[in-house]
């Protein structure tokens, strides 16, 4: 679909209703690029609101060169840089002390998501993202601010009878290292389609007593082939129906999936409880970060569209 349909024309502004509600949802958004995707991207800030966080997602076979470059490069037009650290690809706690020191010196990066990386096979020494965090380097390094994955619909490849167990008791592990660490510390989850599921499990959690903030993955704007592609690949099962139903509906076929139900059926929970334990969406754009971004503007994400700045 052309970008135009998303776009808001600057001498026109949009006459769409943004709900208030909405709008306090989306605030503080993150979103996820990749090197080569951010590579298409002429200037970030004809796109993001200031102050946008910008993971850096770090997919197997990526060098490390590309990934530094892009952080560096986000950084200098203004946003803050969250580069991914999968623990299977790194063969070394000196490769990962190099990373660190790289990202530092090079692109003045202070957080990072941790996860164990959708890899089989590890690399090299690490299996979890606990054994990142265990070796000190990110607080030897000063890092300010750690996430780490969440998975509303469960991980296969963690819990392979389908239960959460396993995840459910990394994530007890996590808060403990919060607790007794300096670290401002949240989960960022794997994207899901269904508010209901997404609620419950937020809920179980806080009951369980893992109380970090959670930032809500959530797939931007897409054709529905390319999510269910997508939600295949990384195991989104259970939510996978919301898009199976949608694909049944002729009318709705050729037609982009947004998120916006979903995110409406989050922010009016989140407005009735405001101690609700998600506090921010984190954006998957698997159809584009143009189009991803526009859709959020459009949808309160930024009371403007933001222009280009210099210096």
């Amino acid at each position: 679909m052309a970008l135009s349909l998303f776009t808001r024309r600057e001498d026109a502004p949009s006459t769409q209703v943004v709900s208030p509600q909405m709008e306090a949802f989306l605030q503080g958004y993150s979103i996820e690029v990749m090197p080569r995707t951010a590579e298409k991207v002429e200037d970030f800030r004809d796109l993001l609101p200031k102050g946008t966080r910008v993971y850096v997602a770090h997919i197997e076979g990526t060098p490390i060169d590309d990934m530094v470059r892009t952080a560096a490069r986000l950084n200098a037009e203004g946003y803050p840089v969250m580069p991914h650290f999968p623990a299977r690809i790194i063969k070394d706690r000196a490769t990962l002390a190099d990373w660190i020191a790289r990202y530092q010196g090079e692109a003045d990066v202070r957080q990072a998501l941790l996860l164990a990386g959708g890899v089989t096979t590890p690399h090299g020494e690490f299996d979890s993202s606990m054994q990142l965090m265990e070796t000190g380097e990110f607080d030897k390094a000063g890092f300010t601010r750690l996430h780490v994955a969440g998975h509303p619909e469960g991980n296969k490849d963690i819990d392979p009878d389908g239960s959460r167990t396993n995840v459910d008791a990394a994530l007890l592990w996590k808060q403990g290292y919060a607790e007794r660490t300096d670290a401002e510390m949240a989960i960022a989850t794997q994207f899901a389609f269904e508010a209901g599921p997404i609620i419950k499990w937020a809920d179980d959690l806080k009951a369980a007593g893992v109380d970090l903030p959670i930032h809500i993955g959530i797939a931007g704007p897409a054709k529905l082939q390319t999510l269910i592609k997508f939600a295949i690949a990384c195991g989104v099962g259970p939510s996978l129906k919301v898009l199976q139903k949608r694909a049944k509906d002729v009318s709705k076929l050729l037609l982009p999936f947004e998120p916006t139900e979903v995110l409406s059926e989050l922010a009016a929970h989140k407005a009735a409880n405001p101690d609700f334990n998600i506090t921010n969406v984190h954006f998957f754009p698997l159809g584009g970060i143009k189009t991803n971004a526009n859709w959020a503007i459009e949808n309160g994400g930024a009371a403007t569209k933001p222009a280009s700045v210099t210096g």
